[in-house]
């Protein structure tokens, strides 16, 4: 389990900088209590690009998965309040 959890820290380092602080704040605080699945998820949305994670996050365009829109609303979205974005 270390060594996906060190994997998908690694994918959180994106090129946008809304986008990897966010992926990074939220693999440093969260990462480790996800479950299986919610790591399956997690590792499958980092696989979209800035651009379409921007757009979904912040301009509330769809993905065109509601598992990983789901996942962002519940997880993700909560620390783009805490005034770093």
């Amino acid at each position: 389990m270390n060594e996906e959890i060190n994997r998908i820290r690694w994918k959180c380092r994106r090129g946008m900088r809304e986008i990897d602080l966010l992926l990074r704040e939220f693999s440093i605080t969260k990462l480790e209590t996800l479950n299986e699945d919610e790591l399956s998820i997690f590792s499958d949305i980092l696989n979209y690009d800035d651009q379409k994670l921007y757009d979904f996050i912040f301009k509330k365009d769809n993905l065109g998965n509601k598992f990983h829109e789901d996942f962002i609303e519940n997880h993700l979205k909560k620390f783009t309040h805490q005034g770093n974005f």
